[in-house]
Order: structure tokens, then C-alpha cells, then sequence
């Protein structure tokens, strides 16, 4: 797994009280990023299904059925 550089400024207490209570600023920066990664994707996964819920409407339970035979038997 490759890395990058980030350089971000954070208040001067900070710093001091994390380096005190022996906090990995590291662990603790590359954790904060994946958990808003991971809230925007969800956030974006929401907003296409909510878009799409309505379109779905038009569709019958048969045609459903139907389509996901029919992916099927395409594998």
C-alpha cells in the first residue's frame, strides 16, 4: 500500500494535549478520513435510490421477476 504526504495545521493545544495522553495523530486523522469516506458514499448510494425509487414504481412485480431471471441465466 502506497502513502502520501498530508500536511494540515491544528491548533498548538491540540497537539500538546495529544502528544500528553500519547494519541497517534496519524491513526487518528487516517480513521476520521475513512469514517467521512465512508459517510459520503452511503450519503451518494442514498441520494441514487431515492432518485430511482420513483421510476420504480411503474414497474410490476412480474417484470421484476422477470429481469432478474433473465440476469441470471445471462452468468
Amino acid at each position: 500500500m502506497s502513502t502520501e504526504v498530508l500536511s494540515i495545521r491544528i491548533r498548538k493545544e491540540l497537539k500538546d494535549e495529544a502528544q500528553k495522553l500519547n494519541i497517534n495523530l496519524k491513526e487518528v486523522v487516517e480513521k476520521a478520513l475513512a469514517d467521512a469516506i465512508e459517510q459520503e458514499k452511503r450519503k451518494k448510494l442514498e441520494e441514487a435510490i431515492n432518485a430511482l425509487l420513483p421510476k420504480m414504481d411503474k414497474i410490476s412485480e412480474d417484470q421484476w421477476v422477470k429481469a432478474v431471471k433473465e440476469c441470471r441465466r445471462e452468468r
